[in-house]
C-alpha cells in the first residue's frame, strides 16, 4: 500500500489499471487509500475476475495443468469500485471504447471485460484507423488477435501474475491463459494477418491470499514511455 501511494510522485501522464484490485470484501476502502495519489491523475481501466468474486480455497498446483475456472463465490462490490474510478475520472473500458487526452494527443482506447470469466464483448467495439490502445485483464489469444484486429497498436493485460512462481533459467510455468508461458511477463510483438500489436503483460503487485507466494517473480508495475515514430 505504501509502495502504491508512493508512485503518485512520479511524473505520469496515464494510469493503466487492468484488473484485480479487490479479491477480498474488505479491500475497498485499503484499495482507495493506497491509490488514491493516482486517482488524481488521468487514468483508465477494466476488471479482472477478482473485482466480481471472492477467493476461494484451492490447490495450486492445479493452474500447472489448466486455466482457473470462473469462481463459485460471493460477489464482491464491483460498482463501488466502479463508481470510485468513474468519480476520480479514470475511463471505464469494460467493453467500451473512448478517445483519451493523454498528454496533449487524442489516443482511442479499447477495452473488454475480463476474458477468463466469459465476460468480454468484442462486438461493442469500434475499430479505430488512428493509433489505438487496447486493454484486457486476461491476456488469451483470441483476445490479443481480435483487440489487435480492431486496430490496437499495443495492448495492456495483467492476470498471469508473471507465472507468480518462476524457474531460475526456465521462467513461468503457468500463464493461466493460452498465452505461452514465454510471454508471462513483459513485452512482446504480435502479428495477425498483417495487424501489428506489443502486448505489455504486467506481473502486478499480488497473489491470492490462498496462495501468499512469489518464486523468482518480484512484484511490479510497469512504466511505459512511448514515443513518436520517426
Amino acid at each position: 500500500m505504501r509502495f502504491l501511494a508512493s508512485l503518485g510522485e512520479k511524473q505520469i501522464d496515464l494510469v493503466v489499471n487492468t484488473g484485480d484490485n479487490l479479491g477480498h470484501k474488505d479491500a475497498i476502502k485499503p484499495l482507495l487509500d493506497a491509490l488514491s495519489p493516482l486517482l488524481t491523475k488521468p487514468g483508465v481501466f477494466v476488471h479482472g475476475s477478482n473485482d466480481y468474486f471472492g477467493p476461494v480455497a484451492k490447490n495450486p498446483f492445479g493452474y500447472l495443468f489448466h486455466s482457473s475456472a470462473k469462481p463459485n463465490s460471493k460477489s464482491l462490490s464491483t460498482e463501488e469500485l466502479t463508481r470510485a474510478f468513474e468519480t476520480a475520472g479514470w475511463v471505464n473500458l469494460n467493453n467500451r471504447f473512448a478517445d483519451v487526452q493523454v498528454n496533449g494527443n487524442s489516443i482511442r482506447f479499447l477495452g473488454i471485460d475480463d476474458y477468463h470469466i466469459g465476460y468480454a464483448k468484442f462486438d461493442l467495439l469500434i475499430r479505430s484507423d488512428n493509433f489505438s490502445i487496447a486493454l484486457t485483464h486476461a491476456p488469451y489469444m483470441e483476445a490479443i488477435e481480435k483487440l489487435a484486429g480492431l486496430g490496437a497498436q499495443m495492448i495492456f493485460a495483467g492476470h498471469t501474475h508473471g507465472g507468480q512462481v518462476r524457474v531460475p533459467f526456465f521462467g513461468a510455468l503457468t500463464t493461466n491463459s493460452d498465452l505461452p508461458n514465454r510471454f508471462a511477463r513483459g513485452l512482446s510483438a504480435w502479428d495477425f494477418n498483417g495487424k501489428s500489436s506489443v502486448l505489455s503483460v504486467v506481473a502486478g503487485l499480488g497473489n491470492s491470499i490462498f496462495a501468499p507466494v512469489r518464486f523468482f517473480c518480484r512484484p511490479e508495475v510497469r512504466l511505459i514511455t512511448l514515443l513518436a515514430r520517426d
